[in-house]
């Protein structure tokens, strides 16, 4: 029946023309923007509402779309100690990738100098800039950031929805469900059927990506312009680089050292990819990565984990930007560092580069963050990327979401709970070009099945 459903649906979709296409429409959507934005500049900033709009409307069911796929996947894991095992081999890889990314902006910035020569006078640059992110960026230690985790109420996390407090309520709710007995079992049904509700109403959203995508473009280009690129083009090309080569280097390793390819990883995720392109935000992103990890054969148990965790844990773009923004001012404002006062920053980076939604901008708040309590670095050197990091936004989105899904599929393999046969064939298949209102059989099969041993576990 799962094979039976997805054939189908690959069969329907194939014989869509293809300006039907979710990622046609979406590319079209990037390519009118970016038109839209350089010849009417005032017209396409004033389309900001259409991307911003999209994204509140994706924000508003992350929230819950976590809450089911956690609950639902952890109920069907009959050995609760991989819930533990798959947490604490998703924080070390996640670290791990961290670790690597921050050395990966750092040996570009060496490398290729974009702010040697700049010689910039602290005194001229301008202090409101970073002011209006100070509040933002407030450094916390580690324990308030572990208390953060834990929301004022039940419900607040959700209003709130921001994805590590709900991560934290699914694990408990889903732990306590599997120990409810017959009083369990029907809440669990329950939410199985309104994690496929609202797979099936977030598909009516993502119909809005290419508007969303038109929109945010045009507001990009329309308010900073092509031409700012020109001014700072050696620090984006830098950067972009730095992230190509960690993509490339690191994850590619990564994912053939555990059997899989990155490049057809890549193009299987491609309508996702090209909204975090579009809209410079990986939360879009992430309902249609938790369906897709699934269609590749991870269980739900462990991949409704690891992606939704990595969106906090594992924002490995922005890791590379933190060490490449900084050194980049030192080099721009001829400010020397210390072997260990970069040491001191690595360390720093680690707690500041985590717990930060994929959301627009939070790559310069965390920089921000990061100066704001580093004594050799002026934050207000900040002051000389506000006008580019619009334009590194979408590398770092970019980056963190091709991380984030290399590293759910490796930790389902880790647990053996991924089908290698169904990985390799749904790879080499590729993506098949459907919108993301068209929800796949296997997913509510699985749910459907889960349900039943849950049911069973508990008579």
């Amino acid at each position: 029946m799962h094979k039976d459903a997805l054939a189908g649906h690959a069969n329907t979709e194939a014989g869509k023309p293809f300006y039907r296409i979710l990622y046609v429409q979406v590319l079209m959507g990037l390519a009118l923007g970016v038109l839209t934005g350089h010849f009417w500049p005032e017209f396409g900033a004033a389309l900001k509402p259409f991307g911003d709009g999209f994204v509140k409307l994706v924000k508003m069911m992350i929230a819950p779309i976590v809450f089911c796929t956690i609950v639902s996947g952890i109920t069907s894991i009959s050995d609760s100690r991989e819930v533990g095992r798959t947490l604490v081999k998703s924080m070390a890889l996640f670290y791990l990738l961290t670790v690597l990314a921050l050395l990966a902006g750092l040996v570009a910035v060496w490398l290729i100098q974009p702010g040697v020569g700049m010689h910039v006078s602290v005194s001229t640059l301008d202090p409101s800039v970073a002011a209006k992110f100070t509040k933002q960026a407030s450094a916390t230690g580690f324990t308030d950031f572990m208390l953060h985790i834990i929301p004022h109420s039940f419900f607040g996390a959700f209003a709130d929805g921001e994805v590590l407090p709900v991560l934290l309520i699914s694990i408990l709710i889903a732990f306590g469900l599997s120990r409810a007995g017959d009083g369990g079992v029907v809440v669990t049904k329950a939410v199985a059927s309104f994690s496929h509700v609202l797979f099936v109403s977030f598909g009516f959203i993502m119909k809005l990506a290419p508007l969303g995508a038109f929109g945010a473009m045009a507001f990009t280009v329309g308010r900073y312009g092509i031409h700012s690129i020109g001014s700072l083009g050696l620090l984006i090309l830098t950067f972009y680089l730095a992230c190509s080569v960690f993509v490339v280097v690191v994850l590619g390793t990564l994912a053939r050292l555990n059997g899989f390819s990155l490049w057809k990883t890549i193009r299987y995720f491609k309508e996702e990819l090209l909204i975090v392109l579009g809209t410079s935000s990986s939360e879009p992103a992430l309902p249609g990565a938790l369906r897709k990890l699934e269609q590749l054969g991870c269980r739900k148990g462990v991949s409704g984990l690891v992606l939704p965790m990595g969106y906090s844990f594992n924002l490995d773009g922005s890791a590379i930007y933190l060490t490449l923004a900084s050194i980049f001012i030192a080099q721009a404002c001829d400010i020397h560092l210390s072997w260990g006062q970069i040491a001191a920053m690595l360390g720093l980076m680690l707690l500041t580069s985590k717990g930060a939604a994929g959301v627009t901008g939070s790559g310069f708040v965390a920089l921000v963050a990061t100066l704001s309590v580093m004594p050799d670095l002026p934050v207000t050197g900040v002051a000389l990327l506000v006008g580019i990091d619009r334009f590194m936004s979408e590398a770092r989105a970019l980056t963190s979401m091709i991380s984030n899904c290399v590293a759910s599929i490796t930790i389902s393999l880790w647990e053996n709970a991924c089908d290698r046969e169904v990985l390799a064939r749904e790879l080499g298949q590729g993506s098949t070009p459907a919108a993301a209102s068209t929800i796949a059989a296997a997913p509510l099969v699985r749910e459907e099945k889960s349900w039943i041993s849950t049911t069973q576990s508990a008579a």
